[in-house]
């Protein structure tokens, strides 16, 4: 090992990224050696012997870059020269930043408090971005963001509000529901949109106002009581916090293969219904792949759950759609509900992502009548409902014919983007197809598999994009498994991040830009720039 020079920048290089490795949420979290150990074994210089021969031989998929939790410690003497491949061997100065201050004094007492509580994926990358220097100043491109742009940017776009009126009746508390009249244009959109052809139709009973999808989400889990719950990986990251809080139910994650495009099938639904499976939650689109269920996928599920299984149906990103020529269409299970006081089915949505108002917080459920006279309970001791001016404000925003010339905007527009990425992505070496392009939402679920070394792996990528000033969130946060059911280890998406094309469209070419000065730092570009 002495043509290794293991000096105190490799060092410093390799203390910065077990610091940031070690602020990882409990479940996520494994030793700087697994991923040392997952980097590209024929790299290795001759004299340096195999660590498989040394080790009794390491799975397949560890050496494709996907480190496992129980994987064996890097010898000591091979350490030197897998340091280099971190950082400066590849072209990056060594440039360690202050170790992070731990969130609490670690010498005071915390009486009674849940200390092992992780942070979701999106606030995970924030905070660590905030210990490089981020601080949403525009130096930099944060394409780990859930959400869309919000200002007066998109041509066509109505234009967002400045301010709202506070009437008199709107400083009282309003109802745990939801006022009246926002429910009933809810209710009259979906009924416009979804049902013209359809016997029943929602009405203002059949809805529930709540301030956000995450106190939706956490409404709905409240009144779920004693069964399974099944839900699809990978799936939306605050998933997996909100399911471990309730006791009064089982979630069972269900992985997806790569194979199929991360896609579940219908002999899936019916095996999970075999097992006593009675709820199933899923995002549609679903968050992080970008992918949307055809109709006729979204029919026959329906059928098969009919009069068995509550459907929970997240699908904030559902106008976000773009195989039908942008021409602000959308597809949601309201369409291919029968009986909207009979069948067992939760819709989720709001102003969050459609109509680009995230600070708002105005959200809706609909369902059945007795689902939401349960959700609107769980409200008075949850969250005691949604804001009162901006639900007032909200009700112009829903007539049919205004959303849909808006989602129209925002399909031509947010289309536009994610092939814009596609297209610098494709330069650099990324492959995309039919298959794993986008064709809803604003994400993209970008496999670094063919990279080298550190890049194949989702938490070194996102070490390299901090030093880009570029923020992505790493695969392995869209592992759900709450409740530690199961061993999933196999199935974390290490090789995986998601990029957000929700921000605005100059944010886009810094993140490329900076993309493309890592993989020219890692000598892997097809073209010399």
């Amino acid at each position: 090992m002495s043509n290794f020079n293991f000096n105190e920048s490799d060092d410093e290089s390799l203390s910065e990224f077990e610091r940031l490795e070690s602020t990882l949420p409990e479940p996520l979290k494994r030793s700087a050696s697994s991923l040392l150990l997952s980097l590209n074994n024929n790299s290795l210089p001759s004299n340096v012997p195999s660590l498989s021969g040394n080790y009794g031989g390491t799975s397949s998929w560890l050496n494709e870059g996907h480190p496992s939790a129980r994987a064996p410690p890097v010898p000591t003497s091979h350490k030197n020269h897998l340091i280099n491949k971190l950082s400066r061997s590849e072209g990056r100065e060594s440039s360690p930043v202050p170790i992070p201050r731990p969130k609490f004094n670690e010498e005071i007492n915390k009486p009674a408090m849940n200390t092992s509580q992780s942070s979701t994926g999106v606030l995970w990358v924030t905070e660590r971005a905030g210990e490089y220097g981020f601080n949403n100043q525009d130096s930099w491109a944060n394409l780990g963001q859930g959400a869309p742009e919000h200002g007066d940017t998109i041509p066509g776009s109505f234009k967002r509000p400045t301010s709202i009126p506070i009437s008199e009746h709107s400083k009282e508390y309003a109802p745990t529901a939801g006022i009246k009249e926002l429910r009933h244009a809810v209710a009259n959109l979906y009924n416009e949109t979804y049902r013209k052809d359809k016997h029943s139709k929602y009405t203002y009973k059949n809805v529930c106002i709540v301030p956000g999808g995450r106190a939706g989400l956490t409404r709905i889990a409240s009144i779920i009581s004693d069964c399974y719950l099944s839900f699809f990986l990978p799936d939306y990251t605050a998933y997996a916090e909100m399911l471990s809080l309730f006791k009064n139910f089982s979630p069972i994650p269900v992985p997806l293969k790569e194979l199929d495009n991360y896609e579940f099938h219908l002999e899936m639904i019916k095996n999970e219904l075999m097992r006593g499976v009675s709820a199933l939650l899923t995002s549609n689109p679903r968050n992080p792949t970008g992918k949307c269920m055809s109709r006729e996928q979204l029919s026959s599920l329906h059928k098969l759950c009919e009069d068995k299984c509550l459907l929970i149906m997240d699908e904030f990103y559902s106008h976000y759609y773009y195989d039908d020529g942008c021409s602000g269409s959308s597809i949601s299970s309201a369409e291919f509900v029968q009986d909207v006081n009979r069948d067992p089915v939760l819709i989720l949505n709001g102003l969050t992502k459609a109509f680009r108002l995230p600070g708002w917080r105005i959200c809706w459920i609909l369902g059945p009548e007795e689902y939401i006279n349960s959700l609107s309970s769980a409200g008075s001791f949850l969250d005691g409902g949604s804001n009162a001016p901006l639900q007032y404000a909200a009700i112009d925003f829903l007539n049919p014919g205004l959303v849909r010339n808006e989602m129209r905007a925002l399909q031509v527009h947010f289309k536009m983007k994610r092939d814009y990425i596609i297209q610098r992505l494709s330069k650099m070496g990324f492959e995309f197809n039919e298959r794993n392009t986008p064709n809803s939402t604003f994400y993209l679920w970008l496999n670094l598999s063919h990279l080298p070394g550190k890049l194949s792996n989702c938490l070194g990528f996102f070490h390299e994009c901090l030093h880009e000033k570029v923020i992505i969130v790493p695969g392995f946060f869209f592992l759900i498994n709450p409740q530690n059911l199961s061993k999933l280890e196999d199935v974390i998406w290490y090789n995986y991040v998601r990029i957000s094309y929700g921000p605005e469209y100059n944010q886009l070419v810094k993140g490329m830009d900076g993309i493309e000065r890592i993989l020219k730092r890692f000598n892997c570009l097809p073209y010399d720039i």
